[in-house]
């Protein structure tokens, strides 16, 4: 069976990693001078702490090739196929470092490298189908072949609570930083083509921002495969969280509405009170994807 392997930006849970049985390569994460593993040697609420003792913004990069290595090695000598996914190539350089592991190895022919050209779960999304096919005893190649067909309907956005983390991170300008604080604007954040940029400004508190924001994709929300939805944050608080999932539930539209925390990397840029809702969309709301 082919072995999938995802970069730790695919912010998918603990549960759903072992029920697929996929791999997680990290990124590393850099608090000044230190540098841990996402999701290994430090928590989003560790960086949270950080930044706001040390008023600063951590930086990210991407994985070491000797640790994909040792991901993939066992999986290659046991003679499986493998297929990776890594965050938008716009944003880190993981997956030149999958490559470039798998050229370490000499197995540029059992290994397949997709760009998600996405983030999060928008990662996840493609990450979660091509396990299911794998189960399916489809070959790397179907896979690659089916998970890029469905790469550019796959819909990411997310709002945020505070423009500080992207301004601290050269996302956003430091007028529209104090103009976003002073007015309680927050952004829609959208990927596109492997790239974020904000796509509407909600004005308000955070709790009811969210709410406009998901009811605003209703109209997308009844064209998507039904499959699945994922509701990703960065620590929001369980009753804003709730209602998201108790309204996407009342549309009757997805099998599974699944929830994540918002890893490492995602946290480190956009800081806390973050929440998206990702989901791939059918074109011209045809039926669901298996």
């Amino acid at each position: 069976m082919v072995k999938i392997i995802a970069d730790s930006t695919c912010d998918l849970s603990e549960e759903l990693v072992k029920r697929y049985d996929i791999s997680i390569l990290p990124l590393h994460i850099l608090l000044g001078e230190r540098e841990y593993e996402d999701g290994v040697t430090l928590t989003p609420e560790e960086i949270y702490r950080w930044a706001e003792e040390q008023k600063a913004t951590p930086k990210t990069s991407a994985p070491s090739i000797d640790r994909a290595v040792e991901i993939f090695q066992p999986f290659l000598e046991a003679g499986r196929q493998i297929v990776c996914f890594s965050i938008s190539g716009t944003m880190s350089a993981s997956g030149n470092v999958m490559k470039l592991a798998a050229q370490k190895l000499g197995a540029e022919e059992q290994v397949t490298v997709i760009d998600s050209e996405n983030l999060s779960t928008g990662i996840g999304l493609l990450v979660v189908k091509a396990a299911i096919l794998a189960q399916e005893g489809k070959t790397a190649g179907e896979i690659a072949d089916i998970v890029e067909a469905l790469r550019p309907k796959v819909r990411a956005s997310f709002v945020v609570d505070t423009l500080l983390y992207l301004y601290r991170g050269g996302r956003c300008s430091g007028l529209s930083a104090l103009a976003g604080s002073a007015l309680k604007l927050h952004p829609k954040i959208e990927v596109k083509d492997g790239e974020m940029g904000a796509s509407k400004k909600y004005r308000g508190s955070l709790d009811k921002v969210i709410l406009h924001y998901v009811e605003d994709m209703e109209e997308s929300l009844k064209h998507a495969d039904p499959s699945r939805v994922f509701i990703t944050h960065s620590g929001c608080r369980r009753e804003v969280v709730q209602k998201v999932y108790d309204y996407l539930e009342s549309l009757h539209i997805f099998d599974e509405i699944l929830e994540t925390r918002a890893g490492g990397v995602v946290s480190s840029h956009c800081g806390p009170g973050t929440l998206g809702v990702l989901f791939i969309e059918n074109e011209n709301g045809s039926a669901g994807l298996s």
